[in-house]
C-alpha cells in the first residue's frame, strides 16, 4: 500500500500574518484560502516543486488534539543551491541563518529559520535535486 505525505497542519496564531510570511517571504504558492464551512477557514500553501503542502487552519476540529502555535520544529525544505536560496530568502526579509556545512557530502549543508510564531524550519542543500527532482526519482521507482 502506497502512502504519501501531502499536507502538514501547521499551528499558527494569526492566519493572515502566516499566509503573508509563507507566500510573500518564503515563496510558497497559495493553493486555497477559503471558508470551507461556517467558522472554518483553510489556507493551504505549497513550496515550489513540492508534493507536500502546509495547511493553516482556523476552527478546524481535530480529534487527536490541537497543537499550539510555534511548537513544530524539524520541518525541512530541500534546495539544489543553498547559497541561492539563502540570498532569495534574505532578500524577501526572512531571518535565515547562514548555511552550515556539517559534512562534505551532498546533503550535508543546512540553514534554519522560524515563522512568526516560532515554528522551526531547516533548509537542506541536496545538489543532486537539480538534475534529479525527487518526484521524478519516485516515478522511476514505481514504474520499474
Amino acid at each position: 500500500m502506497d502512502m504519501t505525505l501531502e499536507v502538514i497542519q501547521l499551528p499558527v496564531s494569526d492566519m493572515d500574518r502566516a499566509k503573508d510570511f509563507y507566500a510573500n517571504q518564503v515563496g510558497f504558492s497559495v493553493d486555497v484560502d477559503r471558508e470551507v464551512m461556517p467558522g472554518v477557514r483553510i489556507v493551504q500553501l505549497t513550496p515550489p516543486g513540492s508534493g507536500c503542502s502546509v495547511n493553516l487552519g482556523e476552527g478546524v476540529p481535530n480529534p487527536t488534539g490541537t497543537p499550539k502555535p510555534g511548537t513544530y520544529h524539524g520541518l525541512q525544505l530541500v534546495v539544489a543551491d543553498i547559497k541561492k536560496a539563502h540570498a532569495e530568502l534574505t532578500a524577501r526579509g526572512v531571518d535565515v541563518s547562514d548555511p552550515q556545512q556539517y559534512a562534505p557530502d551532498d546533503g550535508g549543508t543546512f540553514m534554519y529559520f522560524t515563522d512568526p510564531d516560532g515554528n522551526g524550519w531547516a533548509v537542506q542543500e541536496y545538489r543532486k535535486r537539480a538534475e534529479q527532482p525527487l518526484h521524478e526519482l519516485l516515478a522511476e521507482q514505481h514504474s520499474g
